[in-house]
């Protein structure tokens, strides 16, 4: 059993406090709002929410659950606080984190006062670098002392959604903590041994984009599905039914299928397919805005590839995969041709290895498009990795050809993986 503070008692607040207190938690509910507090102590949520009124009236009713407005005594009657107070936007949009850095001074001052070992959790959706740039030096300066062993800092991002906050409390698509110390995170995790799914601790900014990204994901398959239905009426098809069999593919589309952040897209269907959508919703006036964005989009990661290529600076260019995928000899549209074909422009002396291409093999409009686009491969194309790593000074690793011959033992030279270094720091 801990003892809980949880600071703001909105939709986020009421229902972590409630339920932890159903986990048999002993929590505390803080807030300025005096009204809210009142509420609470006499059993009656301040929001409405299904399934809350029982659940919150009855942790009240055996005393596990309380509220007040007091900061300091809310500190020193618990060992950890949960912070989830508003961060709405801000004029410019961007997120206004004042509420935010207030209950963190707060608290830091009530800490201070009492000398005790604390550990603060942020819950509210904040963008990565402000719980490490902005809160941490107001906790510490408020305190008096840096975050570490008595003093923890670390977040917990929620993912309730109103309407159905206290079934999504219990039955979350995982529990995330982000923790830069292992007891931060094992406490906070202790919180929620009652819940059976699984539990993954990041360090702090990862937990925190986590969240951006889920909700960034969300708007995009509502925005995405909309685009769908208006193509579909001014294509006289059942926008309902195209949307429920998209659905129904659970390989591909609801799937963690093209959801691993790498290198840009290419081949013969996703470029084809996504320019003849919006080129007829030009030619019909129809505003497509989210699937008119997926080439440039494509186009901007693309071009970052060849940026990081010309800031390293090394002319001796080795490209592993050619082919818009591994395992495949299709070099229509491939990323991959565009790039050895920039490169080459550049004057860059370039050598390309991909067991799945073969130039006496190429036919039809795989033959013409690398003719149009890379007329020289046969000079670049070399038939054995050795060769390759003979001659680069630069490794790109582009598809998973990469992983059919030991390369790590053998070069010794630069690596450049395309797979990943574009999308991680």
């Amino acid at each position: 059993m801990a003892r809980v503070a949880v600071f703001g008692l909105g939709y986020v607040g009421c229902v972590t406090a409630a339920c932890l207190a159903q986990d048999n938690h002993m929590v505390i509910g803080v807030d300025i709002d005096a009204a809210k507090v009142s509420e609470v102590n006499s059993g009656v949520t301040p929001i409405s929410e299904p399934g809350l009124d029982k659940m919150l009236s009855e942790q009240v009713k055996v005393g596990r659950l309380r509220a007040l407005v007091d900061v300091a005594e809310s500190v020193s009657e618990t060992d950890v606080a949960l912070i989830a107070v508003g961060t709405p936007s801000a004029d410019d949009g961007s997120v206004s984190i004042r509420a935010v850095e207030e209950v963190v001074r707060s608290i830091g001052e009530a800490i201070r006062i009492s000398g005790k070992a604390y550990r603060l959790v942020i819950r509210s959706t904040l963008l990565p670098g402000i719980l490490e740039e902005r809160l941490q030096p107001i906790l510490e300066k408020a305190v008096g002392r840096p975050v570490g062993a008595e003093l923890g800092l670390c977040n917990n991002p929620e993912f309730l959604r109103e309407g159905s906050a206290v079934k999504d409390y219990y039955e979350p698509p995982y529990v995330l903590v982000g923790a830069n110390e292992t007891d931060d995170a094992r406490a906070v995790l202790d919180l929620y041994s009652k819940i059976g799914a699984d539990k993954h601790v990041t360090d702090t900014r990862t937990a925190a984009l986590v969240k951006y990204a889920c909700n960034a994901f969300h708007a995009v398959k509502v925005s995405f599905a909309n685009e769908i239905g208006s193509l579909s009426k001014a294509l006289a098809a059942d926008g309902q039914k195209v949307m429920a069999l998209v659905r129904e593919d659970r390989k591909l589309n609801v799937s963690s299928a093209y959801l691993t952040p790498g290198f840009a897209f290419g081949g013969s269907c996703l470029p084809k397919d996504v320019r003849a959508i919006t080129r007829y919703a030009e030619q019909q006036a129809l505003r497509l805005n989210l699937l008119a964005s997926v080439l440039p989009s494509n186009e901007s990661h693309f071009k970052r590839a060849l940026k990081m290529i010309r800031e390293i600076g090394r002319r001796k260019i080795g490209l592993v995969g050619l082919s818009f995928k591994a395992g495949t000899d299709d070099l229509r549209e491939s990323p991959m041709v565009e790039l050895a074909e920039t490169v080459v422009g550049w004057g860059y002396d370039v050598k390309i290895f991909d067991p799945n291409v073969m130039l006496m093999r190429l036919r039809g409009r795989n033959l013409a498009y690398v003719d149009q686009h890379l007329p020289h491969l046969a000079s670049l194309l070399v038939p054995k990795p050795a060769m390759l790593l003979s001659h680069a000074e630069l490794l790109v690793l582009c598809t998973d050809a990469a992983d059919e011959f030991n390369w790590r033992d053998q070069f010794r030279g630069l690596v450049l993986d395309l797979r990943k270094d574009l999308v991680k720091s």
